[in-house]
């Protein structure tokens, strides 16, 4: 009986203090689809990301993150080293220059 009332204690704490992500909407100069691959996969890959999707006709990306594992400032930290600008956040320079033409500032 013991062990069931501790299972179940431990059970509804976990269920109870579960932290609820985060969502936070980036402003991006992604210009193709090619961008739009890049920017998921580079987001999807970072600690604590839930989920990442970029609008093409906007141009943001919609983000879903552990607070306790991420900031937004990581994130967009992220974006730049993909080499995408991230709101104010200019894109790394030589990261940018590695992308494909197309999907250089000018390139569409």
């Amino acid at each position: 009986m013991k062990k069931l009332l501790f299972f179940l204690f431990i059970t509804l704490s976990s269920t109870l203090f579960a932290q609820k992500p985060a969502l936070v909407k980036i402003q991006t100069n992604a210009q193709c689809g090619d961008c739009k691959d890049r920017i998921e996969t580079a987001l999807h890959q970072a600690k604590g990301v839930v989920y990442a999707e970029l609008n093409m006709e906007t141009k943001v990306v919609e983000v879903k993150y552990k607070v306790s594992k991420t900031d937004v400032a990581t994130l967009q930290k992220v974006l730049n080293l993909a080499g995408y600008d991230a709101d104010d956040q200019k894109a790394d320079p030589t990261a940018q220059k590695a992308l494909p033409l197309c999907c250089q500032p000018g390139g569409h």
